[in-house]
């Protein structure tokens, strides 16, 4: 990790903010020789970045809105992505069950052209639309690796089994899983890895145009050090605090803004027995997922509902909760209660403002910004979904490179991230491989690890030939060795860090191993200090 020693230097870039698209911004950067600095003031991919629905997806919903070449896009991007990182994403088959009731959400443009022409349908999803939505959803992107939509009937069938009879046919797309929060440190990860300087727990506490310079001073929040940093462009990826960095930070002049929108999930026990998704669309036209989640749970969601303040905490209110239940139970054959829930998130999204309607109707798409009136140039990101962080970090890059002449072109496509380096179906090889290798490991152990780490699962072991070789457990397979190469690899200060972002093993554990865990992550951090303090 960056040592402050480090950061005397005068960067190309420094950007504010440690979620996908800051990340994402710092890799591109880094890999054409550009000096960057990326200031996170929490753990990365603390916000909104591990708190998304999981899915690399085109957004099929959007095509109701005409966001025709956010769809494009996106579906083009699934597929370079899943060659990237076949450990931490693979692909999905989602099940969407058909029944005449299909509603548009609010009014979109799609609804009020058919409730002109043809006012009898009363807003409602025919099936011809359904059909040929999922036909474009097949072409729109060049699909070569994902197979394409078929028709389904549930009658008998094992997509079926946990639905009400009334049910009798759906549709089966593709798109495809992707651990977000894992995106987030990879990416960060391989920043560093061409020399870019990622400093978590530091907080910028303001920017200033200084001459040709930005001048910002940060915070070290975890020692209460502070010191000056100067860079020739300043990158606002703050996602929800985009606007208060340009206000409270920046204090520049500017009409752009964001919306933010609160999504909720809820994670219940296993829900069902096949690893396929559902689309659920419901009355009120609105959607939601159910998603096999960690092997033995269901991931639910989401909500829409807007946020005023990114200073407030985001949660799952009692309300999205039952909203999620009452919805899904319209679908099932056996209902839920609040009591199936074991677990529950929520993130912010900072949507671009439009002036849409609702929440659900605000643009996914992202606008990059830039401002060099003043002087040195700053670049606001806002919007984005983490689908398209890769195209909107190459964008963002051909807004930069106009200020630093002689930067070489777009590298990222196909480049795999650290761990990444097999093949797209190689996954089932690896996990054999490495239990040959580690004949301790569990079938559980071995696949989490590969889920997480890919090739790297080996060097995370390291020579270990039995289980106590690997140090103190902590319950659900985690391990001593691992938290060592957590802490010193990935960024990783606290158990939350641990258990919630570099894996999800926080359904596992027990809070006395937690508390355990707790206390381990502390005195570690404590002996970190103590030695860069030396």
């Amino acid at each position: 990790m960056s040592s402050p020693s480090e950061h005397s230097k005068t960067y190309d870039l420094f950007i504010v903010g440690g979620g996908i698209n800051g990340c994402g911004i710092a890799r591109d950067a880094a890999g054409r020789g550009l000096s960057v600095a990326l200031a996170e003031m929490n753990d990365l991919a603390s916000a909104t970045s591990s708190a998304s629905t999981k899915l690399f997806h085109g957004g099929l919903r959007y095509l109701e809105y005409f966001e025709i070449n956010l769809v494009r896009h996106a579906l083009a991007e699934r597929e370079v992505l899943l060659k990237a990182m076949p450990h931490i994403s693979w692909p999905m088959r989602f099940v969407l069950p058909y029944h005449k009731d299909m509603r548009f959400e609010g009014s979109t443009p799609t609804s009020r052209i058919l409730n002109t022409i043809m006012p009898w349908m009363k807003g409602r999803r025919p099936a011809w639309l359904i059909r040929l939505g999922l036909l474009l959803y097949d072409n729109l992107g060049g699909r070569k690796i994902l197979p394409a939509t078929k028709t389904l009937n549930l009658k008998g069938s094992v997509e079926g089994a946990p639905i009400e009879d009334r049910f009798e046919k759906a549709y089966e797309y593709s798109d495809c899983w992707i651990e977000d929060s894992r995106l987030v440190v990879l990416n960060a990860r391989d920043a560093e890895a061409r020399g870019a300087d990622v400093m978590v727990r530091t907080k910028v506490i303001s920017a200033a145009r200084v001459g040709d310079l930005w001048e910002i001073a940060v915070e070290e929040t975890e020692t209460g050090d502070t010191r000056t940093i100067h860079a020739r462009m300043l990158i606002n990826a703050g996602g929800p605090w985009v606007g208060d960095i340009i206000q409270q930070k920046v204090r520049i002049n500017s009409t752009e803004g964001v919306r933010l929108v609160r999504g909720s999930h809820i994670v219940t026990r296993k829900l069902y027995d096949h690893d396929k998704c559902y689309f659920f669309q419901g009355t009120d036209g609105r959607i939601i997922f159910a998603i096999p989640y960690e092997t033995d749970f269901t991931l639910i969601g989401t909500t829409d509902a807007e946020h005023d303040d990114p200073s407030v905490k985001p949660v799952c209110t009692e309300g999205e909760r039952d909203y999620l239940l009452n919805f899904i139970n319209q679908y099932l054959k056996e209902d839920i209660t609040a009591d199936d829930v074991v677990w529950s998130y929520s993130g912010v999204r900072p949507l671009y403002d439009d002036g849409a309607s609702s929440a659900t109707a605000a643009t996914r798409d992202y606008t990059l910004k830039v401002d060099d009136a003043g002087g040195a140039p700053i670049l606001n990101v806002f919007g984005g979904k983490i689908t398209t962080y890769r195209k909107l970090a190459e964008d963002a890059m051909d807004k930069i490179v106009p200020f630093f002449p002689g930067t070489s072109g777009h590298w990222t496509a196909g480049v795999p991230l650290p761990g990444g380096d097999f093949a797209v179906d190689g996954f089932e090889m690896l996990v054999t491989r490495l239990k040959e290798n580690f004949a301790f490991l569990s079938e559980f152990w071995a696949r989490r690890l590969v889920r997480a780490y890919g090739t790297e699962a080996w060097d995370v072991l390291g020579d270990a030939e039995v289980e106590a070789d690997l140090g103190q457990s902590f319950g659900a397979t985690l391990t001593e060795r691992e938290l060592h190469w957590l802490q010193k690899n990935e960024y990783a200060r606290t158990a939350e860090d641990v258990i919630w972002r570099r894996n999800k093993l926080g359904l596992r554990l027990t809070q006395e191993e937690i508390a355990a865990l707790e206390t381990f992550m502390r005195s570690a951090t404590a002996e970190r200090l103590a030695k860069a303090a030396e």
